[in-house]
């Protein structure tokens, strides 16, 4: 075993008891789990949002879901593969309440805070996050882990809840389809 999977292993096993620690009640524990996963989630919620204040309010929503379903986590999936599926799943439902109270009316932030991305890169990359978008919030979504992320196409299946197959699927179509423009 290497010694980055050996950091890896004891990582998870810090986490897993922090979270048994949160599940039989401590409080601290929480907030340090939230600590030390937070700028992630916000990453996460900034890539699916492709806004800061929404990122934000997402990110925020993601914690109270986190406090109230820690319960439920049962050790089956790394807790980072857990997380990020509960950031998106929170991302979609913050995109489908916003839908029905306003039209998207601001522009998409570049997605990496202190990116120095030039203007017209900005513009090419919200061109082609559009067109991901077009094909569906799947895409996009397996874009936000495997590319944005880096995600392995098993860690990306794992926390979207699909086979590995269909990750390289869409990531096959989505590269075709980019190349069509």
């Amino acid at each position: 075993m290497t010694t980055e999977a050996n950091v890896e292993s004891a990582d998870d096993t810090a986490t897993q008891t922090q979270i048994r620690a949160i599940q039989e009640g401590d409080r601290e524990a929480f907030a340090q789990l939230v600590g030390q996963h937070y700028a992630l989630m916000l990453r996460v919620a900034l890539r699916v949002t492709g806004n800061s204040r929404d990122a934000e309010d997402v990110t925020q929503q993601a914690c109270i879901k986190l406090g109230r379903s820690i319960n439920t986590f049962r050790f089956e999936s790394t807790f980072s593969t857990w997380l990020y599926r509960l950031v998106i799943n929170c991302a979609h439902d913050w995109r489908k309440s916003q839908a029905r109270h306003q039209h998207d009316t601001h522009e998409q932030d570049i997605p990496e805070p202190g990116s120095e991305l030039s203007p017209d890169s900005g513009i090419r990359l919200r061109q082609v996050m559009k067109a991901i978008e077009a094909l569906g919030q799947s895409f996009a979504d397996t874009v936000v882990l495997v590319i944005g992320e880096g995600l392995t196409h098993r860690e990306a299946a794992d926390a979207l809840n699909v086979k590995e197959s269909t990750i390289s699927w869409r990531l096959h179509e989505i590269r075709k389809r980019l190349s069509e423009h």
